[in-house]
């Protein structure tokens, strides 16, 4: 019953992943041709297009596939419980789904920011990944570089970034203890 337990949360949080990273990259308005945007896109239109059609956006937001993510996080945990023999309590599942979704992004961001200065070392040039990886990472970075300018001719805001999203992971989880774990 583990290795289901497990393929089904890889399967929710891979789906989770991609949702959040299509909203993320309309709000950036990154490159929609780049390879890896198109291959998002491409991935999540069966889910999202048909509710694409009963909830419009809404200034520049695309409420369908956030709601759609929100969704997917919830029967996180109506699922897995119920495969397991537990209680339902969708009241609680709206809540860990909600809980859930903001800190899944805060890993997806995590996860690219690494990945974005491992890249740095190895990349030399233009690299299409590298690319929306700067796109997507940028709002969060401004700001800090804002504050912390490069000193040395190294950049610390995604140092900074990490220890702050480690905290806010920190507060989710503490919020999430006693509910269930994340």
């Amino acid at each position: 019953m583990e290795a289901i337990n497990y393929l089904l949360g890889f399967a929710f949080d891979a789906l989770l992943m991609l949702l959040v990273l299509r909203v993320w990259l309309q709000l950036v308005r990154a490159d929609f041709y780049n390879p890896l945007s198109q291959f998002i896109v491409k991935v999540t239109n069966p889910l999202v297009i048909p509710l694409r059609r009963i909830i419009p956006g809404f200034g520049g937001v695309d409420v369908s596939t956030l709601l759609l993510a929100f969704i997917v996080a919830a029967l996180k945990f109506i699922l897995i419980p119920l495969l397991n023999g537990g209680d339902i309590n969708v009241i609680s599942a709206l809540y860990l789904g909600f809980i859930y979704l903001i800190k899944q992004t805060g890993i997806l961001l995590f996860m690219l920011m690494l990945v974005m200065a491992l890249m740095s070392w190895v990349v030399q040039g233009y690299n299409p990944t590298m690319m929306i990886f700067q796109q997507l990472t940028e709002p969060v970075l401004r700001p800090i570089r804002n504050i912390i300018p490069n000193i040395g001719g190294l950049d610390l805001s995604i140092l900074v970034a990490f220890l702050l999203l480690n905290v806010i992971n920190i507060l989710l989880t503490g919020n999430l203890y006693g509910w269930a774990q994340v």
